[in-house]
């Protein structure tokens, strides 16, 4: 094996960057770019304060104790392999709820970070569920519990769009000019929907809050792609072979990309210098990136996990399965995308399948099920709406949905039972109990969704149609007899 050793720069604690959201992706990606950065320049501006708002603290507790350093192990295969010590993050802070059933123990703290001057620029990945806007309409779930308590008690808020909320509010009445918001979540449109979300729950409080936030704030857009798998035993194991012993080391792909609408008043870090794409519009990519690669993902997620298949390389390594996401990305998603002229979508496509094919990675398909309403509405359904308006196929999105329908039922094709991770899933598990001897009325009654199916989809008698067929064939006949049959020529 080739490994190539990178030591982490020195820090200083200057917050420039608060992050919300401290995950795997945030530890692999952002923070990747940032340390390279200062590695290279000295900038030691840009330090990053990350908070974690609803996961464990177990995270925050460990990187504390390691002096906030940890290593991130990116694999070209399982024979290349950059380990890198990063130090970027010098700050790691816990809102959620603790083991006592306590929120908040570093609120105040990160409302302190939020609201300096020293902070210009505050990033987000906290899923697309931790925005709390309808996946299909966009508006802000005033009714949601989570939300309807920020808008009780604004100055204890628990969720993200919250804790924007009181920290520029704070820096308003102190005359601190507003800090940029970039999220960094697969959203289409993430920097208006971010707006969006702030906006509209600033309003609840004050119109001029929410008027000056409308105003005065920037949401730039973005556009990240990076696989990051869940840590397993066996990857901890192999870094310990090296001579890691890293509690908090995260495994991710060698390949990484970063697009960024070039929007920040207050200033931000020569990302580009980094090989981060600075763009006016940042539409374009992001929808190539969800439509393409997420859109891929979850088929393999739903329809793959149904199969009792455990991991994107095991699926990938089937023919099957890599020819259902070649004719899917070419012949349904490839032909919904505007994209410029030096853009090739085919050699994308290509290249995704190799990124698949890692066999360093072990990408597990039920981490990328989880939350499946809130991502499949601009990972597939976009696309089927598309091309149901211009008369093309949707086999391939008619079957994943049929997919994500089984799987929602909790159990593999072969019985096997599994945690429907969803925000609605309590929801689906009803429909799945009224209905579940009744295939029709069972894809009815998900057509009736309106959270999840747009109502011109929801609309279409054909595709409907299409969804059942493929719903019955993956239930009496398995996964590769439906896919055989129903996804289209690109995989006869």
């Amino acid at each position: 094996m080739t490994t190539q050793h990178i030591d982490a720069a020195s820090a200083n604690g200057q917050f420039g960057i608060v992050h919300l959201g401290l995950g795997a992706f945030h530890r692999a990606h952002q923070a990747v770019y940032l340390e390279r950065y200062r590695q290279r320049t000295g900038d030691q501006q840009w330090g990053v304060c990350s908070a974690n708002l609803r996961a464990s603290v177990k995270l925050v507790d460990s990187l504390q104790q390691a002096g906030y350093r940890y290593h991130v192990a990116e694999y070209a295969n399982s024979q290349e392999l950059t380990l890198r010590e990063i130090g970027v993050i010098e700050e790691a802070l816990f809102t959620g709820r603790d083991n006592a059933d306590r929120w908040g123990r570093d609120r105040e703290a990160l409302l302190e970070r939020l609201a300096a001057p020293i902070t210009r620029i505050v990033t987000l990945t906290v899923t697309e569920k931790g925005y709390f806007l309808s996946p299909t309409s966009g508006e802000l779930l005033l009714s949601d519990p989570m939300i309807a308590g920020d808008i009780v008690s604004p100055f204890e808020p628990r969720t993200a769009p919250g804790l924007l909320v009181e920290a520029l509010a704070r820096r308003r009445s102190a005359g601190v000019a507003p800090f940029t918001i970039l999220c960094c979540d697969n959203m289409p449109h993430n920097g208006a929907r971010t707006r969006k979300a702030v906006v509209t729950l600033a309003r609840q409080r004050s119109d001029e809050l929410a008027n000056w936030i409308d105003t005065e704030v920037a949401f730039p857009s973005s556009m990240v792609d990076r696989i990051v798998p869940a840590m397993t035993e066996q990857d901890f194991a192999a870094l310990q072979i090296l001579g890691v012993d890293d509690a908090n080391a995260v495994v991710c792909e060698a390949f990484s990309q970063w697009v960024v609408e070039d929007h920040f008043p207050a200033g931000r870090p020569a990302w580009e210098e980094e090989g981060v794409t600075m763009v006016a519009d940042v539409a374009p990519f992001e929808t190539m990136k969800l439509r393409m690669l997420n859109g891929s993902h979850s088929l393999l997620a739903y329809l793959g996990s149904l199969a009792d298949i455990d991991t994107v390389f095991d699926a990938v390594s089937n023919p099957v399965y890599k020819a259902l996401l070649s004719a899917y990305m070419r012949e349904e998603a490839a032909p919904t995308l505007d994209m410029p002229q030096e853009i090739d979508v085919d050699a994308y496509a290509d290249s995704l399948l190799a990124r698949f094919a890692n066999d360093s990675l072990r990408h597990k398909l039920q981490q990328i099920a989880m939350d499946g309403s809130q991502k499949l509405p601009q990972r597939w359904l976009q696309v089927a709406e598309a091309n149901l308006v211009a008369g093309r196929d949707t086999a391939c999105v008619a079957l994943g949905l049929a997919g994500w329908i089984r799987y929602t039922q909790g159990t593999t094709l072969g019985g096997r039972a599994f945690r429907v991770d969803d925000p609605i899933a309590e929801q689906l598990e009803a429909l799945h109990q009224r209905h579940g001897d009744d295939p029709r009325a069972l894809i009815d009654a998900f057509f009736g969704v309106e959270a999840v199916i747009p109502k011109a989809v929801a609309r279409d008698e054909r595709f409907k149609q299409q969804v059942l067929d493929a719903y019955l064939t993956l239930t009496e006949r398995g996964v590769e007899a439906a896919i055989a049959e129903l996804a289209g020529p690109g995989v006869r």
